[in-house]
């Protein structure tokens, strides 16, 4: 994954919407320090670092980490190795985050509904009164699905396709990509998940001690409507009396 993931051509990686993504991160952030969760190959933390905002990261692989430390400013990130639903980052020198953040379905990543809870509760804990947690996020696309069938596929080509599975007793979907090579050959890997509703995340927000501040169909800031197939979600931790 960490060899080719820079190479894709998605809206994610496009130049507008890294700089809307960063737009608001960098305000949120408030002059402050962002802990990203999931900071992969720095997709969206280099281009936030050059905007002055102090970056650490969280990530369970190294090899996506090598592929941040070799870009132009990759060094000057700090990054945690391990699960960013419970690993913790020393604050005793830089004070506690403004903002903590998971981009692009990350929380859906942690394969079940503790984890993602866990994460909530790991990402407060990091953040000092006043912070916020973000989160971009799909949702659950089971509309797409006719009765009796749990497929729905997202991308098809000559020579690559791909589909998700969904289970929806227990919200756990694989995602199958499947490509042809130059010589005929198939290869094909799957991702397992966790979809989560936007009304579940608000309440694993509840548990963490932080409320809903903002919900906006993505990077854009419209409006989210009963029509979002996403969603980028803002909660905030109370400033709490001395």
């Amino acid at each position: 994954m960490a060899r080719h993931y820079d190479q894709s051509s998605g809206a994610e990686f496009q130049p507008d919407t890294i700089e809307r993504t960063v737009d608001l991160l960098a305000e949120l952030a408030d002059g402050g320090r962002a802990l990203e969760l999931g900071i992969g190959t720095g997709r969206v933390a280099l281009p936030l670092a050059r905007r002055g905002v102090p970056v650490h990261g969280i990530d369970l692989s190294r090899a996506m980490t090598a592929r941040l430390r070799a870009k132009p400013g990759g060094e000057e990130i700090g990054v945690s190795i391990g699960d960013f639903a419970t690993t913790k980052v020393d604050t005793t020198a830089g004070g506690r985050f403004s903002l903590a953040y998971l981009v692009f379905n990350t929380i859906m990543n942690l394969p079940s509904q503790q984890e993602q809870v866990a994460c909530f509760r790991n990402a407060a804990e990091h953040l000092a009164p006043g912070g916020c947690f973000v989160i971009e996020v799909m949702v659950p696309e089971l509309r797409k699905i006719p009765a009796g069938q749990n497929i729905v596929p997202f991308s098809t080509g000559p020579t690559e396709w791909a589909y998700t599975t969904y289970d929806t007793v227990t919200q756990d979907a694989t995602c199958h990509y499947v490509t042809v090579t130059a010589d005929g050959r198939g290869e094909v890997h799957s991702t397992p998940f966790r979809y989560v509703w936007p009304s579940e995340l608000d309440l694993m927000a509840q548990l963490a001690g932080l409320r809903l501040r903002d919900r906006w169909d993505g990077w854009t800031r419209r409006p989210f409507t009963e029509d979002s197939v996403q969603h980028v979600s803002v909660w905030e931790k109370p400033v709490t009396a001395p």
